[in-house]
């Protein structure tokens, strides 16, 4: 199983799960879901305290992703196979263009 905490700005916005099953789990924090009630992330997932869950990672965190000549150049240098999403999602969004940022939470067997 890998997480990611999903910060908007500087606030924890909510926790990004990839099952060991290869689901994927998107959870708005308790705290943003009472402060930020309609500071979404997408308008494809609105605040809301029920867990977004899917097969396939969510198209929103699918395009923080790099794409062509940056994507082959990460996945390369941190051999990260291109069909690895949520790795090249822990690996390369920490910084992204925009509101969002993406941090990698340890495994506790790390």
């Amino acid at each position: 199983m890998r997480k990611a905490a999903i910060y908007y700005k500087d606030l924890l916005a909510g926790i990004l799960t990839e099952t060991d099953e290869g689901e994927y789990v998107f959870q708005y924090e308790e705290k943003h879901i009472k402060e930020h009630p309609k500071q979404f992330l997408t308008f494809t997932m609105p605040v809301t305290p029920k867990p977004y869950s899917d097969k396939r990672l969510f198209p929103f965190f699918e395009g923080l992703i790099p794409e062509g000549w940056l994507l082959d150049i990460a996945s390369k240098n941190w051999k990260i196979n291109q069909n690895d999403r949520m790795g090249l999602l822990l690996a390369c969004c920490h910084n992204c263009i925009g509101a969002v940022s993406v941090q990698p939470i340890p495994q506790e067997n790390e």
